[in-house]
């Protein structure tokens, strides 16, 4: 009988022994709001790499947003899909009910994913997506797969999407031709000499704008070398600023106001015979950090981070549509060519020029649109302390506001030589009515 009970006890603590052994342990993923922001932070750090234009760096980061949003507005009732919100977007997939959906990891994942679509180092993105898929599916193989499934599934829809927004056409257009016989025309400038880059911009499918000339700005200044007229007024400050500030040297504040803001993402550098290239972020990227740290300082969870990502970039990319819209309509010369011609033929701009026409600034068009945009997410006087640089080597500064941020980006074109004034001043304003086209006319959450 003791053995018959002995017998039946061990069969029985056996049996439980396998239910236990054989039970799931797979715990629920958790996405965090780091992991977003870490993923945005590699697709920088391989765009510095790769080296892209100001415009193209734009839809680098747009449409991997727009992805991630779109998923997490399928869930989350605080937010509108953008779809028939901006140009030709559709409903996205619907993800099957059946499935084990973590909507915040398909976010990610097609986040992720589109990203190693628009770069060229593939790799380094494969190299960061391998780890956190190796992470996310050891603690839940189902999820994990079946939420990649989804987050591809978007991807893909996303990308065909994507296509149709003309620029593989504006990658075999002509390149743009240079007139040197008018005086007020762009010319290439030194040291490098390059040729105009993206000239076919304003082709590109917008995404709230109606058309890339919806906020075609007032002429520039009319050309002229009079000493009374305003063009020449405008030349000449240009070349007093950078003399005045230049003789402070380091101890410039205006010097470290443009060194800060400069976001040119290919400087070349000429030391005897050798011409290396200093890399840098551009400056829709550099707001994609501000867009971060306002994101962190805040406390925004995982689905507001991705909207302020989302809506900033928007405004980004339709501001650098209709800025290159006016850049090759106006045409309009750098201060630097004619500095050296009229002024002096050893000048040198404090910030190198980039390869483009000057009216209006790029940099104060994209400020005037994502400060607007974060200031309608985040509000007016929100004190942020700006570590974007630091990775280059530049302190950190402070601001009041994202609009006192935007002044000081815009005026920095200026202290670096490389625009007039009206250029900074009207591109600011015409930055500043995108955002807020982009601020009324998108529904996008529950303010």
């Amino acid at each position: 009988m003791v053995r018959k009970t002995y017998k039946s006890s061990l069969v029985l603590l056996m049996i439980l022994f396998l239910v236990f052994s054989c039970k799931d342990t797979s715990e629920p993923i958790i996405v965090t709001t780091e992991d977003f922001h870490s993923s945005v932070d590699k697709v920088m750090e391989v765009m510095v790499h790769d080296i892209f234009s100001p415009p193209v760096a734009s839809r680098v980061f747009v449409y991997p947003n727009i992805a991630a949003y779109e998923i997490i507005a399928q869930k989350d009732t605080l937010y509108h899909s953008l779809k028939n919100q901006i140009k030709h977007l559709k409903g996205i997939p619907k993800a099957d009910p059946q499935k084990l959906i973590n909507y915040p990891l398909a976010a990610i994942i097609a986040h992720i994913n589109l990203s190693k679509q628009l770069i060229f180092s593939e790799d380094k993105i494969e190299k960061h997506r391998d780890s956190l898929y190796s992470v996310w599916e050891a603690k839940n193989p189902r999820e994990f797969e079946d939420s990649k499934e989804y987050g591809l599934a978007v991807s893909t829809f996303i990308t065909s999407w994507m296509g149709a927004d003309n620029y593989a056409q504006t990658r075999t257009m002509s390149k743009f031709r240079v007139n040197s016989k008018e005086e007020s025309r762009w010319q290439p400038t030194p040291p490098s000499y390059m040729d105009g880059l993206e000239p076919h911009w304003d082709k590109m499918r917008p995404f709230v704008l109606d058309s890339a000339a919806q906020f075609k700005p007032i002429p520039p200044p009319e050309f002229s070398m009079d000493k009374s007229s305003i063009f020449y007024k405008e030349l000449k400050e240009v070349y007093d600023i950078s003399n005045r500030i230049s003789k402070k040297g380091d101890q410039s504040e205006e010097i470290a106001i443009a060194q800060f803001w400069d976001c040119n993402p290919y400087v070349t550098v000429t030391r005897g015979h050798l011409m290396f290239a200093v890399k840098k972020i551009t400056p829709g990227a550099h707001w994609i950090g501000i867009t971060k740290i306002a994101s962190k300082k805040s406390g925004a969870d995982f689905n507001k981070t991705i909207f302020a990502y989302t809506k900033t970039s928007i405004a980004i990319a339709d501001a650098f549509i209709s800025c290159w819209d006016e850049k090759y309509r106006s045409n309009l010369v750098r201060p630097e060519t004619l500095i050296k011609t009229y002024f002096d033929d050893e000048w040198k701009p404090i910030l190198q020029t980039p390869p483009f026409p000057e009216y209006t600034s790029g940099h104060s068009v994209a400020s005037g649109a994502a400060s607007t945009v974060l200031t309608s997410i985040f509000g007016n006087n929100f004190y942020f302390d700006d570590d974007t640089e630091l990775v280059f080597g530049l302190p950190i500064r402070s601001f009041a506001s994202f609009e006192a941020a935007a002044d000081e980006a815009a005026i920095s074109r200026m202290y670096g030589g490389i625009h007039f004034r009206s250029s900074v001043e009207i591109g600011l304003d015409q930055g500043k009515k995108i955002g807020k086209l982009v601020t009324e006319n998108l529904i996008m959450a529950h303010e």
